[in-house]
């Protein structure tokens, strides 16, 4: 959805941009009312069509229900399950993960916060008109597509989330490289608009990474909680990318792009990191196992009990 509303929302933006400027409502602000407008109805028909839960789906007989409850039996997720538990609260806030999951979305928001507000700016700093400017944020919406579909496919093929996620930066990483260490010259507008459009790979973070949250955390009120806190960290990340772009660093905002190149290398260490605690806990319960301290639940029969992932031993973690 984010790639296809990438290229509609500039389309509207150029179309907008041809707005009289004696007109009684400026360009941006039939802009914005038209993206509200949208919002709005959108927002009510998921409100009364989309259901919270696959077992409320009128789409989907009883059986297929039944088959999509035995398909999460493996992962040991569970299922829907309303109870709050106080305890689980307390085993988020000690596990790993959740400030693993919380640096992720800083250091992917913050990025695309800062280059998502100033875009325009530093693309029409390469050399670019103001309406080709707006027309060529487009083609970021099929870059963003095609990142995003890839690393899926990627993803259910390889079985190796974060290396493909790991992989998906180094192209990001490039790219910020070459604007920071290329002047902004009209004859090398070509190359730097390449460089821009790469920096986009980083995409592949932001869907897989929410895989990652629906795989890799079990407890319902666990799960509440780090989703919870995983949507202020994308927050605060949005809030502060634009505060990296100051005007006295125009054209070239290299302090705005070393911090973003700053955010994407630490990324990458901090996947390192969390791809290498996803394996020693599971080695570690594998020994486990394998000791005879605990039994092997091979039937799944405790896979649906509401369980906090870090106190399941027969939870295996996806990397």
């Amino acid at each position: 959805m984010n790639g296809i509303q990438q290229i509609l929302g500039e389309l509207l933006a150029f179309a907008f941009s041809f707005v009289p400027s004696t007109s009684p409502i400026k360009s941006w602000q039939a802009h914005f009312m038209t993206y509200g407008i949208a919002t709005v109805f959108w927002g009510v028909f998921v409100l009364f069509w989309m259901p919270d839960s696959p077992m409320k789906a009128n789409c989907w007989s009883e059986e297929d229900k039944k088959l999509m409850v035995e398909r999460v039996r493996e992962n040991r997720t569970g299922v829907q399950n309303r109870v709050f538990r106080k305890e689980q609260i307390f085993h988020a806030i000690s596990d790993p993960q959740i400030y693993a999951f919380a640096l992720i979305q800083i250091c992917t928001t913050l990025p695309a916060g800062g280059i998502g507000a100033y875009a325009n700016i530093l693309v029409k700093s390469f050399g670019f008109s103001t309406w080709e400017t707006q027309l060529l944020q487009m083609p970021i919406g099929v870059v963003m597509l095609t990142v995003m579909l890839t690393s899926v496919w990627a993803d259910r093929k390889f079985k190796q989330t974060i290396l493909i996620m790991m992989l998906g930066l180094l192209p990001t990483i490039a790219g910020v490289v070459v604007l920071i260490s290329q002047p902004f010259h009209h004859d090398k507008r070509v190359g730097l608009l390449i460089a821009y459009y790469i920096i986009y790979s980083s995409w592949t973070c932001s869907g897989l990474a929410l895989s990652l949250i629906s795989r890799n955390v079990a407890g319902q009120t666990e799960k509440s909680v780090v989703i919870a806190s995983n949507f202020v960290f994308w927050a605060v990340g949005n809030a502060i990318g634009p505060q990296c772009f100051r005007d006295k660093d125009a054209p070239r905002y290299f302090l705005a792009l070393a911090i973003i190149l700053g955010c994407f290398v630490f990324l990458e260490l901090v996947l390192i990191t969390l791809r290498t605690y996803y394996v020693f806990v599971n080695k570690k319960r594998d020994a486990m196992v394998a000791s005879g301290e605990v039994v092997d639940d091979v039937d799944f029969a405790h896979a649906f009990e509401d369980i906090a992932d870090n106190k399941n031993p027969q939870f295996r973690y996806h990397y």
